[in-house]
């Protein structure tokens, strides 16, 4: 797969609610996945390895619940990155608040798997 094709399965699995599934076709195995802010039970914002970003996936899902959202892009740069904008309403599970959401998701492409994504948001 090119960048392009990469970014648009990543946005439609985003659409979808199905991005868990794509860990195993096109992440790459020592990919990093960095948050704007350390997630609860963490001592980082950054997570190394598919093993580590499937336990952060886990943890979202078992959280968080999408009400709804759009997702803008994919902006691609050079022949390496690109970038899909979210605009999200989101439920806290435990306490049923509703939080909007924006996101910037910057992803970085090495030998057709993804090696690095970055988040930048604001709650």
């Amino acid at each position: 797969m090119d960048l392009k094709e990469i970014a648009l399965a990543v946005k439609k699995a985003n659409a979808d609610n199905t991005t868990g599934q794509l860990l195993d076709t096109l992440y790459a195995e020592d990919c990093v996945s960095v948050e704007a802010a350390c997630m609860p039970g963490n001592d980082s914002a950054e997570t190394v390895g598919l093993d580590g970003i499937r336990a952060k996936h886990a943890w979202w899902e078992a959280e968080m619940e999408f009400l709804s959202g759009s997702i803008e892009g994919p902006h691609l740069h050079s022949d390496d990155r690109f970038a899909l904008v979210f605009k999200s309403l989101i439920r806290e599970k435990a306490s049923g608040t509703e939080i909007p959401m924006e996101e910037v998701a910057i992803y970085t492409v090495r030998d057709g798997k993804i090696a690095r994504e970055e988040f930048f948001y604001t709650m």
